[in-house]
């Protein structure tokens, strides 16, 4: 059995999900935001991510995590609050211990959808189907958080079939 965390990286909003794969089969264990107010200072915002993060960490024990990398087209001023909580997210695995790997929005919308240019909606559908959920993983950032933990896991099941000698 083997435990992935993925992570939607932002200050007002990171998303996170869990999965689990036991054998070929991938269930879904959790998904959720950790939000912080824009009324509190910066320095209280990142240690609150870095808290509850390391809660659902310490929780769900994962063996390996994806990131969601930053990408900033129209939206630039968010750059720097996005940076930090990213740092954050980045010192808490690796406070914890939590190997992880980065993926593009393009790299997992090709692994979830089959389209590197998928809308968030068909992402939504995608992993609703997968994991059998009953409704749309929403808000946005945990469904692209439970996209990166998805990704992770077969990219490191690949990998490993090929260092096990099989390609």
């Amino acid at each position: 059995m083997t435990i992935v965390l993925g992570v939607d990286p932002g200050l007002a909003a990171t998303g996170y999900g869990v999965i689990r794969g036991e054998g070929p089969r991938i269930r879904h264990v959790t998904h959720g935001t950790i939000r912080t107010s824009a009324g509190d200072a910066m320095g209280q915002r990142l240690l609150r991510l870095h808290d509850e993060l390391a809660q659902v960490i310490d929780r769900y024990r994962p063996e390996g995590a994806g990131i969601e990398t930053v990408y900033f087209s129209k939206n630039s001023s968010s750059a720097i609050p996005v940076a930090q909580a990213r740092g954050v997210i980045l010192y808490t695995l690796a406070e914890r211990g939590v190997p992880f790997a980065e993926y593009t929005p393009s790299e997992l919308k090709l692994a979830i959808v089959g389209r590197g240019k998928a809308e968030k909606i068909q992402i939504q559908q995608s992993l609703r189907m997968l994991f059998n959920l009953p409704e749309l993983p929403a808000p946005d950032h945990a469904a692209d958080a439970l996209a990166a933990a998805l990704c992770h896991l077969n990219t490191s099941r690949f990998v490993g079939f090929l260092e096990k000698g099989h390609a």
